[in-house]
């Protein structure tokens, strides 16, 4: 009997672990998420919703309680180097800006090696006008809209908040888009000295061309920029150069850092599990609202 509980157990140990080496840590860190109370309040009202011109496809959350009116709306892109990365794996963030009483929006874009720079940025146009069309269908105002993003994901949402002809050119309206929220991510990183930037944006010409330091312009919409101390991935002087590019400039901007947190605990920190590492979420939220309205 005790040899087969211990085979029973060794087979148990062997699922669980091919499990975990097939699963993402962010679709473990949503799962978490769900099983410590994240889903109480949100809902995910679409599912792999198709946009777009190569085959992309978006979620969407909304908050339990029966909005008034039209929700405002916040556009959130994943992180992952802009190699990995999927929308379903980060139900967390969802969940989290859902309670908080926005309409959210994940979509997914195309990646590296498959293609690069400026593929995922068009996918990002795409997208925003994806729901400028559409999301008033879904509950939500297309005339208050905000982006945010974790890494790869930040410099989505802070690039087409500062490129406005890139969004035009797409069908988009720039002056819908009300405030931008990037965390961790790359604003200021040219020479190129890590594989993944090398592998996503090399093959560009025109280097000046990729970086969103350079988009940096005075009438921009609101930017908060959170870095990290901690963050040996991306860099606090990425957050810096471009919060003090923009206050040069007279662009509204604003610039946190979590001090000891590194690259992925400022995103865990939007999650149930993990919400007391920092105030990240409750900071966001604050930040969003202030621009996009209750």
């Amino acid at each position: 009997m005790r040899r087969g509980i211990a085979l029973g157990l060794a087979l148990l140990l062997v699922m669980i672990g091919s499990i975990l080496a097939f699963t993402s840590p962010p679709r473990l860190l949503s799962y978490y998420d769900r099983m410590a109370g994240g889903s109480a309040g949100a809902r995910l009202v679409a599912e792999g919703v198709a946009f777009g011109s190569h085959g992309q496809t978006l979620d969407i959350w909304a908050p339990d309680a029966k909005a008034k009116g039209q929700l405002p709306v916040v556009i959130f892109w994943y992180g992952g180097g802009w190699a990995k990365g999927d929308r379903a794996a980060y139900a967390f963030a969802g969940r989290a800006l859902a309670r908080e009483g926005f309409l959210v929006v994940i979509p997914d874009y195309r990646k590296v090696p498959e293609v690069h720079f400026p593929a995922f940025l068009d996918d990002g146009t795409e997208a925003v006008a994806w729901v400028q069309d559409n999301i008033a269908k879904h509950g939500g105002d297309p005339a208050r809209v905000a982006f945010m993003g974790h890494s790869a994901g930040a410099y989505q949402a802070v690039m087409l908040a500062l490129d406005a002809k890139r969004l035009t050119a797409a069908g988009a309206d720039p002056a819908n888009v009300k405030a931008a929220v990037g965390l961790s991510g790359p604003y200021d990183f040219y020479p190129f000295d890590s594989p993944r930037s090398v592998a996503a944006f090399s093959q560009w010409p025109r280097p000046e061309e990729t970086q969103p330091i350079a988009f940096a312009r005075k009438d921009a919409p609101p930017l908060l920029l959170v870095t990290s101390d901690g963050d040996e991935t991306v860099r606090p002087r990425n957050a810096n150069n471009l919060g003090a590019k923009l206050r040069e400039l007279g662009a509204p901007v604003e610039v946190r850092n979590y001090g000891p947190l590194d690259h992925e605990e400022v995103v865990m920190a939007i999650s149930v599990p993990f919400r007391g590492k920092g105030p990240v979420l409750a900071d966001s939220v604050s930040f969003l609202r202030k621009h996009l309205g209750e």
